[in-house]
C-alpha cells in the first residue's frame, strides 16, 4: 500500500488523536477531572493500540481500535450535554469529579482574558481564613472551550472510524487473495498427495546426484 492510502491516512489520524488526548488530559489533571481522567487515559492506551495494528498490519487492533470510537464519540457527546447543562445536567455539579472535590474545568479560571481575583471572607462567622475566588473578564465561557474539545474529538474520532472500517476491510482482502495463491501455506499443493517414502526417497536421490548430471551418469553411478 502507497504512502497516500487510507493506511497512512489512518497512522496520521491516530498520531493526532494521540496528541489532542494527551493536550486534553493535562488540563484535567490541572482541574482535578477525575472522570475525564480515566477516560482518556483510556482513550490513549486505544490509540496506540490502533496506531500499532496500523503499522504492524493486524487488522484485530485496529477493529478494536474502531469499538472504541464509536464509544468516545458517545462520551464526548455526553461531555458537550453536561457543560450545556441539557437534560437536567449541570456544570456545577460534582459528576466529573466522582463527588471528591468540588473543583471545576481548568479553563474556568484560566481561560482566555479570565482575571482572577480574591476576597477575604474574614468578616463573616465561620469563614474565617477563606477566600472568596471571582473570575471575570473572560473572553470565552469555559463551558463553551469544554464544548469545542469535545467536538474536535468527535470529528477525528468519526473520521477515524470510516478509515478504520477501510483499512480493515483492504487488510482482511489482501489476506484472502495471498492465502488463495498459496501464500500460507508451507508446502506446495503438488506434494499433498505424496508419501512420505516418496518425498524422503526424492530428498536422498537429489543429494546423492545433484544437478548437472546426465540419465547416463546417473546409470553408470
Amino acid at each position: 500500500m502507497g504512502c497516500c492510502t487510507g493506511r497512512c491516512t489512518l497512522i496520521f489520524l491516530c498520531t493526532l488523536q494521540l496528541l489532542a488526548a494527551l493536550e486534553r488530559q493535562v488540563f484535567d489533571f490541572l482541574g482535578y477531572q477525575w472522570a475525564p481522567i480515566l477516560a482518556n487515559f483510556l482513550h490513549i492506551i486505544i490509540v496506540i493500540l490502533g496506531l500499532f495494528g496500523t503499522i504492524q498490519y493486524r487488522p484485530r487492533y485496529i477493529v478494536v481500535y474502531a469499538i472504541w470510537t464509536a464509544v468516545w464519540v458517545t462520551w464526548n457527546i455526553f461531555i458537550i450535554c453536561f457543560y450545556l447543562e441539557v437534560g437536567g445536567l449541570s456544570k456545577d455539579s460534582e459528576l466529573l469529579t466522582f463527588n471528591i472535590s468540588r473543583h471545576q474545568s481548568w479553563w474556568s479560571e484560566n481561560g482566555p482574558g479570565c482575571v482572577r481575583k480574591e476576597a477575604s471572607m474574614s468578616g463573616i462567622k465561620g469563614l474565617d481564613n477563606h477566600s472568596y475566588i471571582s473570575v471575570i473578564g473572560c473572553a470565552l465561557e469555559y463551558r463553551y472551550i469544554e464544548v469545542m474539545h469535545s467536538s474536535f474529538q468527535i470529528l477525528i474520532a468519526l473520521v477515524g472510524f470510516v478509515y478504520a472500517c477501510y483499512v480493515v476491510s483492504v487488510f482482511t482482502e489482501e489476506e484472502d487473495s495471498f492465502d488463495f495463491i498459496g501464500g500460507f501455506d508451507p508446502f506446495p499443493l503438488y506434494h499433498v498427495n505424496e508419501k512420505p517414502t516418496n518425498l524422503l526417497f526424492k530428498q536422498t536421490y537429489l543429494l546423492l546426484f545433484p544437478a548437472g548430471f546426465s540419465d547416463m551418469e546417473i546409470m553408470n553411478k
